[in-house]
C-alpha cells in the first residue's frame, strides 16, 4: 500500500470540464510540478475515465473519486475496486457528500480498499458521522459540511468548532487515521486556519479546478504547509 504522507493536500477534480482529458493530464502535470518543486505530498482525484490518462502522464498520487460495494462480475456500470486499483490509482474517497453512501456500504468499501491494499479518504458532514465512520479504520476521514462544499466560505473559519470538535472526537478513539479538513478552501489562509485547528491535510476542488491560475493557487496551497 502506498503510504499516505502528510500533511497532504487532495485535489479532487469532481466533473469540472476545466479538468477532463487532456486538461486533466495538464493540470496533473501541474500540479506533479509544485508537489516537487516544494516538497509537499499533493494528491488529485480526476473522474474515473481520466484515471489511466493521468496515471500514463505522470506520478503523481492517485486518487478515484468514488468505488461502488460490489464484487467483479455482472455489474454494468458499476465501478469496482479491482478494476480501479488496474488504472493506477492509490486510493479512493469515499461517501463525499455529492455522493452519498449508507454506513453499511462504506463499511463495506473500506475493508475492501484495506483488501486490495488501496487508501480510504472518507468524507463526514458532522463531527458524529466522522467517529462513525473513523471506527471502520479507514486511512483517513475528511470533515466536509455539505453546505459550505463550493462556496469560497471556507470550514475552517466559517465554522471552526465543527473541525475542531471532529478533531478532539476522532483523536479520543484512534491516532492512526488522518484526519482532513475540505468544504470552501481557496487559499493558504484557510490551510493555515484549518491546520491550527489539528487537521493533517485538506480537500480541494473548485478552489484550484476553477481558479483563473490554478498553478498560483496549488502553490498557495501548498505553501501554507511549509
Amino acid at each position: 500500500m502506498a503510504r499516505l504522507k502528510v500533511p497532504l493536500i487532495v485535489v479532487n477534480y469532481k466533473a469540472y470540464p476545466e479538468a477532463v482529458g487532456a486538461k486533466a493530464v495538464a493540470l496533473s502535470r501541474t500540479i506533479e510540478e509544485i508537489a516537487k518543486e516544494t516538497g509537499v505530498s499533493i494528491a488529485v482525484a480526476p473522474q474515473v475515465t481520466d484515471l489511466s490518462l493521468v496515471a500514463d502522464a505522470t506520478s503523481i498520487p492517485l486518487y478515484a473519486q468514488h468505488i461502488d460495494d460490489c464484487e467483479p462480475g455482472a455489474k454494468t456500470g458499476h465501478v469496482t475496486a479491482e478494476a480501479l486499483k488496474e488504472t493506477g490509482v492509490v486510493g479512493s474517497l469515499i461517501n463525499h457528500s455529492e455522493r452519498q453512501l449508507k454506513l453499511s456500504a462504506i463499511e463495506w468499501i473500506v475493508k475492501k480498499t484495506r483488501a486490495l491494499q488501496l487508501n480510504s479518504i472518507v468524507c463526514a458532514n458532522n463531527p458524529e458521522v466522522s467517529v462513525a465512520v473513523t471506527m471502520l479504520n479507514p486511512t483517513a476521514v475528511a470533515i466536509e459540511p455539505p453546505e459550505l462544499i463550493g462556496s469560497g466560505t471556507a470550514v475552517s473559519k466559517a465554522r471552526p468548532e465543527v473541525v475542531s470538535a471532529t478533531v478532539d472526537l476522532i483523536r479520543k478513539q484512534r491516532n492512526d487515521v488522518a484526519i482532513l479538513c475540505g468544504a470552501g478552501i481557496v487559499n493558504g489562509d484557510d490551510v493555515r486556519s484549518a491546520v491550527k485547528l489539528g487537521v493533517d491535510g485538506i480537500l480541494v476542488a473548485s478552489g484550484v479546478v476553477k481558479a483563473r491560475d490554478p498553478r498560483a493557487a496549488v502553490m498557495d496551497l501548498a505553501k501554507a504547509l511549509l
